[in-house]
């Protein structure tokens, strides 16, 4: 089926270009959600008409959309889940969980502009990618812990897995401390033991 996009499609191509695509990616997704319309003489001569107008839209929109990614640049957000002594989390984060967090910073985005493209299961650093326009994407960070001040760790290099082998060694080395001090006091008990019995004799 061939269409005239009325906006930059990724993949696909740029406003005013007419291209073919399969009937129901056009009919389920491009023509509802008025990114193209069919390509008939009727369609593309009343885009030549709107043309002008369609571009200056484009222009403020893209320029609300660049507003809102110089904001989001470089930002991390803080994700609470509950998770495993060994970091896995219990069910993942996904892109409504993202547009939720946004919302609480003051950020309206639609959960269908996130994109994560691995799904996040485990503790630790992440990025989402955010389609803002249809040429302007953003990347944000995602810190998930079990708790802020895990987060925190997590913020300054410290992975979970690292944390939780340095917890496991210290208890290691306190309970060989712990050991090596009864040993120590029962060998006090024997030298005691020794010198009385050495008195009596």
């Amino acid at each position: 089926m061939q269409v005239i996009l009325l906006e930059r499609v990724a993949k696909l191509g740029q406003m005013g270009d007419v291209v073919n695509v399969k009937p129901g990616y056009a009919r389920n997704y491009l023509l509802p959600q008025g990114k193209a319309l069919r390509a008939s003489n009727d369609n593309i001569k009343s885009f030549e008409v709107r043309k002008a107008e369609l571009e200056a839209q484009n222009l403020e929109t893209r320029k609300e959309a660049q507003a809102v990614a110089a904001r989001l640049e470089g930002e991390t957000y803080v994700v609470i889940r509950q998770a495993s002594d060994g970091g896995a989390l219990y069910g993942s984060v996904s892109p409504r969980d993202v547009a939720d967090l946004l919302a609480e910073a003051g950020v309206k985005i639609d959960r269908r502009q996130i994109v994560i493209t691995t799904p996040i299961k485990v503790l630790g650093l992440h990025t989402a990618l955010i389609n803002l326009h249809p040429e302007v994407d953003v990347e944000v960070g995602l810190n998930v812990a079990r708790s802020a001040e895990e987060a925190e760790l997590q913020a300054s290099g410290k992975s979970i897995q690292e944390l939780a082998a340095e917890e496991e060694a210290a208890a290691e080395f306190e309970i060989s401390e712990l050991f090596d001090d009864i040993g120590a006091a029962g060998m006090d008990e024997d030298d005691q033991r020794g010198s009385d019995e050495q008195r009596e004799s």
